[in-house]
């Protein structure tokens, strides 16, 4: 079915922000989604230069990559570690599936992506990498407020979103807006909790008024 301008642009764009906000979550996850539907249906069509990414080889290597990323995101302090590695990898995966997702639109006869390459890289990686640095930024204090104990849950519920805002961007782009804003709340909500949980009485300011009393009635006598 050819789409009409207006229409394959706004598509196309909406599936390549969810597509590059699942990167920034975990950046295997959306090129795997990408890559086995191509390979496997044809509800995505990759042209000649995204080709690579729906051969079984290159799935396979993502398979594994994203296997070790399971792992290593679940355990505390690792996982801080692996965030400062996926600083350059989950944005380069968010401008791949953007870019793959404008390359599709040129498919479905929308011209201005055809004619800005570029808009597709940098739009992903910009969006990657803002929801990479929110990420990165949030399981420290996550990680400190719960003894480490919340690092494997609050990983399971980000692959689980990862895949979930995946899937919604190829099938039901038109949601993607909605899901976004959402996670965004949820995002700032879990952030203000953590907060207001390290900054609660009786764990740093509490014992330290204790303290300065005791000193001043010895003092005193």
């Amino acid at each position: 079915m050819h789409r009409s301008y207006d229409g394959g642009v706004m598509l196309a764009a909406l599936t390549g922000l969810g597509l590059s906000t699942a990167a920034g979550l975990n950046a295997y996850i959306p090129l795997l989604v990408v890559g086995l539907l191509a390979n496997l249906t044809d509800h995505v069509r990759l042209p000649e230069e995204f080709a690579w990414l729906s051969n079984g080889w290159v799935l396979a290597i993502i398979g594994v990559l994203f296997l070790a990323e399971v792992v290593l995101d679940k355990v505390p302090v690792v996982d801080s570690v692996n965030d400062m590695v996926q600083t350059v990898v989950r944005p380069a995966s968010g401008g791949v599936v953007f870019s793959a997702t404008e390359a599709a639109a040129r498919l479905d006869g929308s011209d201005w992506m055809g004619a800005n390459p570029w808009a597709g890289w940098v739009l992903g990686i910009g969006i990657a990498l803002a929801v990479h640095v929110m990420k990165s930024a949030a399981r420290p204090a996550v990680n400190a407020s719960t003894a480490g104990v919340g690092a494997p849950v609050v990983s399971t519920v980000e692959d689980a979103g990862s895949l979930g805002i995946s899937l919604i961007a190829v099938f039901l782009p038109v949601l993607v807006l909605a899901v976004v804003a959402a996670l965004a709340l949820l995002s700032w909500r879990v952030v203000r909790a953590v907060r207001r949980r390290r900054r609660a009485p009786g764990r740093a300011g509490y014992p330290r008024n204790i303290r300065t009393l005791s000193q001043g009635g010895d003092s005193d006598r």
